[in-house]
């Protein structure tokens, strides 16, 4: 550890100078040799690090959405390049390049705060060791030395014997407790913070091995904190556990009020949203606008719960537009189309309606009327009587007798046997 952190000592003097500055300004209030100056200095070089990262969180942000939303693909280069390594390592950069993601942007914060770390941490032990160290001088190292955080030291560890914790001024009994209080805390704050992420904030419709590779880290990182633990002095504990107390509080603004997509998070807020677009009916600000411009934007590609936010506000008589705003219901204006579908306009997206329902007594006249009309129109209308006769054999007197019979039976014969329409003539019989 001494080793790394003599790596990174060019920024040793700028961490020191940060420190002796808040120092400067806590000493005031609590006294210059008192743990409180002393350890609300780191606590406050913690806070003025995390605000300059936050456009690098922001980043991390991003890029673990796109990691995410890519797992389908690379779980699909995985399966078809299995047993070439070299191929597939190639098509997941390609799909890195393609896309614009890159993996180690999730890693960006922890990246970009490891040398302040270390440097902290070779300045605490140039405490403990007694050594001026940046811009600290003689005076302030012995203030530090003196500055005592529930009886521990500010440079004493876990693993310091009895002699060396006596050296600072303190008995190992109470350093022991505090520094393993320190770090249960420390291990607990980092597997809460992944763990919410894990639970709440992750698309639970996709099952990737990404999603094991989070849960599997869930439970190392603590192990980690927990091993390293015994090996930091107070202040770096006291750095570290202030960092992820920052993280936690950051993350948890993030999954209330930008969750990613598909996850428990988004169904609560979508959730909390529509009470409040109901109540008022309407939206509060530019972000809650562009979140529902987005979900009007996908069309059929919404999720659950996406899709029963607007259903919801469709129960409530709202309408949600395509620029984000959401109108009442009674502002669209319903127009029926030539084929008797009804569509809605003016008041968000078209939407189609089912035709009216007639009743059955209008059914029955509409399905009499066109079959009269049909009838009327198509069929030709035509004599039962055979085209080709003699017009003298119409006008011919009836003959008494069998010929009445015999009439009557042609007659019965065409009425029932004949085809309607015109008759084809008969074929002349062969003799």
């Amino acid at each position: 550890m001494d080793t790394i952190a003599g790596f990174f000592s060019f920024i040793t003097t700028p961490v020191s100078w940060v420190i002796v500055q808040f120092h400067s300004v806590y000493g005031k209030i609590f006294g210059p040799d008192t743990g409180w100056a002393w350890g609300l200095s780191i606590v406050s070089l913690v806070i003025l690090i995390r605000i300059c990262l936050i456009p690098l969180f922001v980043k991390q942000i991003k890029a673990t959405r796109a990691m995410q939303t890519l797992q389908p693909e690379m779980k699909k280069i995985q399966e078809r390049y299995k047993n070439d390594k070299q191929r597939q390592s190639e098509e997941m950069m390609k799909l890195y390049k393609e896309s614009g993601t890159n993996p180690l942007s999730s890693c960006l914060p922890i990246l970009a705060q490891s040398p302040f770390f270390f440097a902290l941490y070779h300045v605490l032990n140039g405490i403990a060791t007694g050594k001026t160290i940046g811009v600290i001088d003689d005076q302030l190292l012995a203030s530090a030395r003196k500055a005592h955080i529930f009886g521990a030291p500010l440079a004493a560890k876990f693993t310091d014997s009895a002699d060396k914790v006596a050296q600072l001024g303190a008995h190992i009994t109470d350093v022991r407790v505090v520094t393993a209080i320190m770090i249960v805390l420390m291990s607990g704050s980092q597997f809460y913070t992944q763990r919410q992420l894990m639970t709440k904030n992750v698309d639970t419709t996709v099952k990737t091995p990404f999603m094991q590779q989070q849960k599997m880290l869930m439970y190392v990182f603590p192990v980690m904190f927990a091993v390293f633990g015994i090996n930091f002095p107070v202040g770096v504990l006291v750095y570290w556990l202030t960092t992820n107390v920052w993280t936690m509080g950051q993350q948890m603004y993030v999954i209330r009020n930008n969750p990613t997509p598909g996850s428990k998070a988004q169904a609560a807020y979508l959730e909390r949203l529509q009470k409040h677009v109901t109540h008022h009916g309407k939206t509060r600000n530019r972000r809650e606008k562009t979140i529902i411009k987005t979900i009007v934007g996908k069309g059929r590609d919404r999720n659950e719960f996406e899709r029963k936010f607007i259903n919801g506000l469709t129960k409530a008589g709202l309408v949600a537009q395509p620029d984000g705003l959401v109108v009442k219901g009674e502002s669209a204006t319903v127009v029926e189309t030539e084929d008797g579908t009804m569509i809605t306009t003016g008041g968000g997206a078209p939407k189609r309606q089912q035709p009216k329902r007639q009743s059955k007594s209008q059914r029955q006249s509409s399905t009499t009327t066109g079959t009269a009309k049909t009838t009327d129109e198509s069929e030709p209308k035509t004599s039962l009587v055979k085209s080709d006769e003699p017009q003298d054999a119409k006008a011919a007197p009836k003959p008494a007798g069998g010929g009445s019979k015999s009439g009557a039976g042609t007659r019965s014969k065409a009425q029932s046997g004949q085809r309607k329409g015109p008759q084809r003539p008969k074929s002349p019989s062969k003799k």
